[in-house]
Parts: C-alpha cells; structure tokens; sequence
C-alpha cells in the first residue's frame, strides 16, 4: 500500500481534468495530480478524429486527438502529475483510494475533482424487443472501432436517435463506403446540434426520420433489417404503419450517462435531471471539498465549454484546498417554463458573475429568456432559435447576484415552435 499527499486531485484525464488540473495548478495548488484509467491522455477525444474542435476556446479548428494534444502539453509545462493505468475505486473522506500495478495507491488531497466523463446508453437501457445478434452497437463503439482499431462494422446502416455522436458517425461510414439508409429519432425534433444534421446528414444525403423509432431487430447470426414505426404524441408506435428497413448494422445515439459510480461512492447529491452532481457556480458538490466537472456534470454540446467550465472547477478546488474559498448563503437554481435543466442548481451569494447553463425543453424561435429571483427579473435576452441540443447560457451580473433573494429561476418563452 502507497500514500500520496497533494493539493487537488483530479479523476479523469480528458479534456475536463486536464482543464480542471492546469487552471487549478494556476490559482496556486503546488500539487495536482490527474488519475487515468487508460494508459495516455485525452479521454473520448482520441477517438474523435473528425474537425470542429477548439473553435472557441483555441480560436482555430483542430480535431479531437489535436485539442486534447493541446492540452497534455499544457499539463506537462505546468507540472500536472500523471498517474496513468490507475483505476480510482472510492472515496473515504479526503482520500482516493485507487489501484493500479504497484498495488493500493491512497492519496490524501485537499479537494478532489471529479471529471470523469460519461457513457452510452445501450440497448439494455432502451428495451427493444427482438432477437440479439450481431451488428448491434452503441455509436461511440463503433467510431472506436472504427477509428482507433480500423475495423469495418457494416456495409449497411441504421441509427437509431439524432444525437452529435450518431450524425457524425453517419458522415464516417458514408466516407468508409458504407451505406446509411435512415437516421431514426423518437422525438419531433433534433437531439444534436444543426450544424451535425447539415454536415454529417444534408450533405451526404441521409434521411432524417423524426417522430419514429426501432421496434423490432431481425436476425439470427447478424442483424437483417429493423422495424421501424411512427409514434405518436405519447411516443407510443403506431404499429400499423410500421416499416422494414433491411441492415446489417444498427448504431444507438440515444444519450449520455455521467459516469458517477465514484461520485456514489461520496454519496454526493445527483441531480434526477442531469444525473450528475448538484453544485454551485464554484462546481463544488454538497461535500465542501469535491468538485465536479465536464460530462460528469452534465453532458455538454460543446467540448470548449467543457474546458471553459472545468477551469472554474479547479481553480476553486484550489482555493479550496488553500482555505481561501468563501462561503456564503446560497439560493436554489431551478428550470421554469421551457427549459429542461439548469447548471448549477444552487448560487452562492458572492460579489461576482455567475453563469447558469441550461437547456430548452423544445426548440422554437423568436425566444425570450430570463433568470428571476423572488423580487423579479434579473437578466434577459432574447435569441432567433433555440433548440434543446444547445447548450445557453446566462450571466447575472455580480451585483445582482450578491443580491439576489429567494429562488434562482430560468425560463425559455417561445413566440414560434
């Protein structure tokens, strides 16, 4: 059994925890350390190899393997320790207790932050009927396989949910020669971001099928065909008009998980929305001394505003371990009408800006947003479109928010669906 003692701790060395561990290494923790199951940097990154990355935060467009390159040499000029091939299994108090091959490793910190991503919902999670064979992955499976192992998965293809991952892996397999015959989504509208249904769908001609869903899988050896069917307002099949689709190939893009299985272990507060942690604007849990951030959090649309908000993460996990972090009373942060969830879900009343992010429950146009409190509207601003598969965000100025009394509440008012 080994300890090690340092400032912050951070689990995860994708783009949140590295973002989190330089800018906490920045507000002054002489110690940090990153924990990393797999054996190199980058998290999801590495296997993300299409463009779009860093816009924002770089102010240049880099791949996914290229953004998080960025970010491991950040790490290593600032003196971020690496301990990769280490499996974090709980937390007791102020220590992480991990495994790796020397053994026990529990390293005592000062404030730990959690940045460990998320996962794919799978076929079990969705329950569709049907027989089990081959051909069956979650997207992410199939552009690692694809991308990092240069394997073929199907020659031809149907997603099932419009989610950023599913619309770039059809653009992928359309460039590998695959066939993709249709993009199901259960919901009226797009899961992922427009720019993805123009780049990765439009352009290569896929169809996009809204309002249906996959109710039956064929095949014995490999999947042949699926059944797809319209649904209705409840999103119930309207099985008389259903249709079959032959493939050898079904993808699911049907949603993100955060990786919370550590965070349990903590018994830290989860939201029922998120499924992530509850935090305040510092990204600190109801355990004053863990931190979350990035996908662990919530799932963002965006990989800049991951690293945009995991820097607030460690820099007050920082100031945290420093004794420097201050307290203050603390209002409830709730969606209202029109928004789904808001992050965080609790304000500090502190003289500074505080940035709520959140997401519309439908898209529509013409928008009016608002943050109130219990004597009024606090910040407004009025956009053309919203649409759930972007992420907003608000600020309310710092004045206002040392002020503020009663409950935090974001609302989203659509003039046109």
């Amino acid at each position: 059994m080994k300890d090690i003692k340092c400032c912050v701790v951070v689990v995860g060395a994708g783009p949140a925890g590295m973002a989190a561990a330089i800018s906490a290494k920045k507000n002054g923790a002489e110690k940090v350390i990153i924990i990393e199951r797999e054996n190199r940097t980058g998290g999801i990154l590495k296997q993300c190899i299409h463009a779009g990355f860093g816009l924002q935060y770089f102010g240049e467009e880099l791949t996914g393997p290229e953004y998080a390159e960025k970010f491991s040499v950040l790490a290593n000029e600032t003196g971020i320790e690496f301990m990769l091939n280490t499996t974090a299994l709980e937390i007791k108090d102020k220590t992480l207790v991990c495994v790796n091959t020397e053994g026990i490793v529990n390293i005592h910190f000062g404030a730990l932050v959690l940045a460990m991503g998320c996962r794919e919902r799978t076929r079990a999670n969705l329950v569709i009927p049907g027989s089990r064979p081959a051909g069956i992955y979650s997207a992410g499976t199939a552009q690692k396989l694809i991308n990092i192992f240069g394997h073929k998965v199907g020659k031809e293809v149907v997603i099932l949910g419009s989610g950023d991952i599913g619309m770039i892996m059809a653009r992928r397999l359309s460039l590998g020669g695959a066939k993709v015959k249709a993009v199901v989504e259960i919901m009226p509208y797009l899961a992922g971001l427009v720019r993805n249904k123009a780049q990765c769908l439009d352009d290569f001609g896929i169809p996009l099928m809204l309002s249906h869903t996959v109710v039956d899988i064929i095949g014995v050896d490999r999947v042949e065909a699926v059944t797809i069917a319209p649904v209705d307002e409840n999103r119930q099949p309207i099985m008389e008009k259903a249709e079959t689709i032959s493939c050898d190939t079904l993808l699911l893009s049907v949603g993100l998980i955060p990786e919370n299985e550590l965070t349990r272990s903590a018994d830290v507060a989860l939201s029922g929305i998120t499924k992530g942690a509850i935090v305040n604007q510092y990204k600190q849990t109801d355990k004053p001394y863990i931190f979350a951030c990035g996908n662990v959090l919530h799932v963002n649309d965006l990989v800049d505003h991951v690293s945009h908000e995991s820097e607030d993460a460690g820099k007050y996990a920082a100031l945290y371990a420093a004794g420097k972090l201050e307290s203050a009373d603390e209002l409830a942060v709730e969606p209202g009408d029109g928004v789904r969830y808001v992050c965080p879900q609790k304000m500090a009343c502190v003289d500074d800006n505080v940035d709520l992010y959140f997401r519309t429950a439908a898209p529509g146009r013409n928008t009016t947003l608002t943050i109130s409190d219990d004597s009024g509207v606090l910040v407004t601003k009025k956009l053309i479109r919203t649409t759930p598969g972007t992420i907003e965000k608000l600020t309310i100025p710092a004045d206002k928010a040392k002020n503020a009394i009663g409950k935090i509440v974001v609302k989203a008012e659509h003039k046109e669906a």
